[in-house]
């Protein structure tokens, strides 16, 4: 290749890496001192903090290898700037890892979100900041007629294992047992992607979770899935989510004055509409906001 095409392809590269990335710059944001002195003095000394996560969970945790991008990665790159301080992210399989490696205190928090309940408050706190609802993901068509809990009886059913999901479903599957119904087969998987891949190939007939990341794998199968049960309970009551944190954690009450911030200087709606999450934006984030466990 000539000396020139190789100037012209690297001029071209440049270009391109220039207008990418100022489209995903996001102005960066100022310290705010009162809430960085109030942090713990161990994270003031370290200059960093790690968040925990249990593996793609997207739009708002999409982990590639030891990269995670997606809602949660922007909103917690704009929280340590508000705070002062560098977040990292790990990842562990399955929520039970998550919540042990919190409370253990090998990491500092779980920025999510997680389901907010009652029960798992007895343990961790809970920042809530967005609102969910829990759907079905089913193959275009929905062949096996899955549109709520009632449908599901005798189908096979993918669950993330350890999740609110996989207790409302089990417990259906019960209720069918006793209404004289077939059972449901629920299949529990560590992550979302596995569960979603478990319907595509045909292995179940639905996948029962969260309605932001289900709406994201749907717009992602090419027209090969579709959402089901949408606008109903779906054996759930108000669904608040959120960063967990050790029960007690001064950390608690600084992270929601933190994203008070985010709120109020248009960040946080920036950030979730930008990852088609306009529709599970809170108005205020709070301190375990989250009911009753399904039984």
């Amino acid at each position: 290749m000539s000396h020139k095409k190789l100037i012209a392809l690297a001029l071209a590269g440049a270009a391109f890496a220039g207008i990418a990335k100022a489209q995903d710059a996001a102005p960066k944001l100022e310290v705010n001192k009162a809430l960085h002195d109030k942090l713990p003095d161990d994270i003031k000394t370290a200059g960093k903090m790690t968040s925990v996560n249990n593996g793609s969970f997207p739009p708002y945790e999409i982990v590639t290898g030891t990269e995670m991008t997606g809602a949660s990665a922007d909103l917690t790159e704009a929280l340590g700037q508000v705070l002062g301080v560098k977040i990292e992210h790990a990842t562990v399989g399955g929520l039970p890892a998550l919540l042990a490696g919190v409370n253990s205190g090998r990491y500092q928090f779980a920025f999510g979100p997680i389901g907010d309940y009652k029960d798992r408050e007895t343990a961790n706190d809970f920042v809530d900041w967005v609102q969910e609802f829990v759907v079905f993901a089913t193959l275009k068509g929905n062949p096996k007629g899955i549109s709520s809990l009632d449908t599901a009886c005798g189908q096979r059913v993918s669950v993330m294992a350890g999740g609110s999901a996989e207790r409302v479903i089990k417990a259906q599957s019960d209720k069918c047992v006793a209404d004289g119904k077939g059972a449901v087969e629920v299949q529990s998987y560590t992550d979302q992607p596995a569960s979603i891949l478990a319907v595509r190939s045909k292995r179940a007939d639905a996948f029962f979770s969260s309605q932001a990341p289900l709406t994201y794998f749907v717009q992602q199968a090419n027209g090969q899935l579709e959402l089901t049960g949408v606008g109903q309970k779906n054996g759930f009551d108000d669904i608040f989510q959120g960063a967990v944190v050790p029960k007690g954690s001064p950390l608690g009450p600084i992270m929601i004055d933190a994203i008070k911030v985010l709120i109020d200087n248009g960040t946080y709606a920036t950030i979730m509409k930008k990852w088609g999450l306009e529709n599970n934006m809170i108005k205020q984030p709070g301190l375990n906001l989250g009911g009753q466990l399904p039984k």
